[in-house]
């Protein structure tokens, strides 16, 4: 069931794009200040690990981003239970993560509206030399070369009720 086709219940924003593309800032801004609890995986990670490829390798993130995903997932559904907005600041870069969430927030009673965030590579680029400047959770150190990898992982959302957040428009 598409979320337009639910008329009560928490909204859980789903946030979908590449690193760097504007999902926390937007959350801040807009999201937060009108009521939604974030839950943000990267910071939690943070929190717990340090920096993505400094104080951890790279090739361990994914280890160390499971049991975080888990927590959250938990806190979710408590939250969405106690009828609270959610903003699940997280990138969903596949199809298949998306569809479980949805599924996730439709069985704990809430709505969610997938909203995502393309950026021209050239943009995400010029973002992140500025972002690896900087040592906070939301500051993954990324390289070109990793970037290109995360292209190659992503799945742009496509007909999935997906809404788009235009660069430069928050």
């Amino acid at each position: 069931m598409k979320a337009a086709g639910r008329k009560s219940g928490p909204v859980v924003y789903l946030l979908i794009g590449l690193t760097g593309s504007g999902k926390t800032t937007y959350a801040r801004l807009r999201l937060e200040p009108a009521g939604a609890v974030r839950l943000s995986v990267d910071e939690r990670v943070h929190a717990r690990h340090g920096r993505y490829g400094v104080d951890y390798p790279e090739r361990d993130y994914f280890s160390l981003e499971a049991p975080v995903v888990a927590e959250v997932r938990e806190e979710l559904v408590e939250r969405v239970v106690a009828g609270q907005d959610v903003v699940l600041d997280h990138g969903l870069w596949t199809r298949a993560a998306r569809d479980e969430w949805k599924k996730l927030v439709e069985e704990a009673g809430g709505r969610w509206r997938l909203l995502y965030f393309p950026v021209p590579r050239e943009e995400l680029l010029r973002r992140l030399a500025e972002r690896n400047e900087r040592e906070d959770a939301n500051a993954l150190t990324v390289t070109p070369q990793a970037l290109e990898d995360f292209y190659a992982r992503f799945e742009p959302p496509h007909d999935e009720g997906e809404e788009i957040v235009e660069p430069g428009s928050f």
